[in-house]
């Protein structure tokens, strides 16, 4: 089911309703989450309920022997079991047909050739964030820094708490799960500011990030087609689609808990307002960067080792990153680029010593640059389409400076409205500046009462007016 739905419009005020007529009765409130999670999830195909449910039965269970048990042997064997249960299924379902593909190539380099057998597996949407959730909370209980959960309904509805159970952000145990067991009660300020979150989150999404999708699907369709401008333009359309689309999926998800009175972390924190490859993974999808920080670099050695096992360490953390967005070696080398160049970022800074420090515009465009031409790899169906897109971004690049109608002309033919898409990019940006790194809520509650009614009135108006329904695309993000 898709935020961005007639069915989520519907399913969302009876599951609130419902939800808060239960009030002062903690037992069925978890429940009927737990319930409208599962329809929530099953809506795109009942068989992955399957899957979700396996994954969480598998780590209550183990967790319970976890808590019960002081023999560190039987302590290790425990979270194996967790460890390969849920990346044997995840490895499975996303990565199978990958591995196989990249054998079949490595051995046909020796002049041998295999008729491999793939398989016609579909990827179950958000089976990457809801393992990586359900799998924090089966370390800590390893780690002795989070108790387990007795209430099994608990523990399932922390698993596949709908809101953000697709797409993120990736919450932990010791903060979410708490959550279930204490009585809620229905705060007004805390549900505005919960729905302030969710208009701002649809705007981002359907006025911009599905409209700079029809330019951005043509120019990375037919990579052979285009060249200089266009390819510049589509490139740096896709970094401002990416933003918008997984940010407004994150706004809306931490909206829809407010509206339970539920608090989940913030996601995003206008990255690309950074000045640093460092700052930036400060601030873009904060849930994943912290957990593979936390259980993945610091068990590596993080930064307490050697400066040669340091870049190892944050090499395969980044590798390991692209690899989590997707089975293809266009992810694996998004990840190498981050990772090198925050690796010479950490060197050059060291070396340096402050002689060759750059202003803070400097370091922005230097940062964003990157980081677009990170985004290429990321976008591209594949590794030879990307390399001809980076090749192409000069060709022809003069010329259409010199007489850039023609880019202009074809730009606005894929469907957009050149005065909505300047406007609304100059809303976006100016209320992006503004909310730096706070939240929509800041800029709303420092305007006057009846400023603030004109502005949600208006933004409504835009999102009818001006949305992209005759698109309505997926969250980028579901397909990780």
């Amino acid at each position: 089911m898709l935020f961005n739905s007639l069915e989520f419009a519907i399913f969302l005020p009876l599951v609130f309703c419902f939800y808060w007529m239960l009030q002062k009765r903690l037992a069925w409130q978890n429940t009927l989450l737990l319930v409208a999670s599962y329809v929530f999830y099953g809506w795109w195909d009942w068989r992955f309920l399957t899957l979700i449910f396996f994954s969480s039965l598998v780590d209550y269970i183990v967790s319970q022997y976890l808590g019960r048990t002081e023999d560190d042997r039987k302590r290790k064997w425990l979270l194996y079991t967790s460890l390969a249960v849920n990346l044997g299924v995840l490895g499975f379902f996303k990565y199978f047909n990958f591995f196989i593909d990249s054998f079949v190539e490595t051995y046909s380099l020796f002049g041998h050739k295999l008729e491999p057998r793939s398989l016609n597996i579909i990827l179950p949407v958000g089976i990457s964030f809801y393992t990586f959730q359900t799998l924090s909370y089966t370390i800590d209980v390893y780690r002795r820094t989070l108790k387990p959960t007795r209430n099994i309904i608990e523990f399932f509805t922390f698993v596949s708490f709908f809101p953000q159970l697709v797409a993120g952000p990736i919450e932990r145990a010791a903060h979410l799960l708490p959550q279930f067991k204490n009585q809620r009660v229905f705060d007004y300020t805390f549900a505005v500011s919960g729905l302030r979150l969710m208009l701002w989150g649809f705007f981002k999404k359907i006025v911009i990030a599905d409209r700079l999708a029809a330019f951005v699907d043509v120019v990375y369709s037919n990579p052979e087609q285009h060249y200089g401008l266009t390819v510049i333009l589509g490139t740096l359309f896709f970094a401002i689609q990416i933003y918008c689309d997984f940010s407004a999926y994150s706004d809306i998800a931490v909206g829809t808990a407010r509206l339970f009175g539920f608090d989940l972390m913030r996601n995003f924190r206008t990255p690309y307002f950074s000045t640093s490859m460092k700052e930036f993974w400060s601030r873009w999808h904060i849930s994943l960067s912290t957990w593979f920080r936390d259980y993945l670099y610091i068990p590596l050695g993080g930064n307490r080792v050697m400066p040669i096992l340091w870049a190892r360490n944050m090499m395969i953390t980044f590798v390991v990153s692209g690899l989590w967005h997707g089975a293809s070696f266009t992810f694996i080398i998004w990840g190498f680029i981050h990772g090198l160049v925050l690796i010479m970022e950490v060197q050059l800074a060291k070396y340096a010593d402050g002689r060759f420090a750059l202003n803070r515009a400097a370091s922005w465009f230097i940062t964003f640059s990157l980081v677009c031409l990170a985004w290429v790899f990321f976008r591209a169906e594949n590794v030879s389409e990307a390399f001809m897109l980076l090749s192409h971004m000069t060709q022809g690049l003069p010329e259409q400076l010199l007489n850039p109608v023609q880019v202009f002309q074809q730009t606005f033919s894929s469907g957009l409205n050149p005065y909505v898409f300047i406007a609304s990019l100059a809303v976006f940006l100016l209320v992006d500046g503004l909310i730096g790194t706070k939240d929509i809520n800041d800029v709303f509650t420092l305007a006057p009462k009846p400023v603030r009614y004109v502005a949600y009135y208006t933004i409504v108006a835009w999102i009818v007016m001006w949305g992209a329904y005759d698109l309505t695309p997926q969250f980028i993000y579901f397909q990780f």
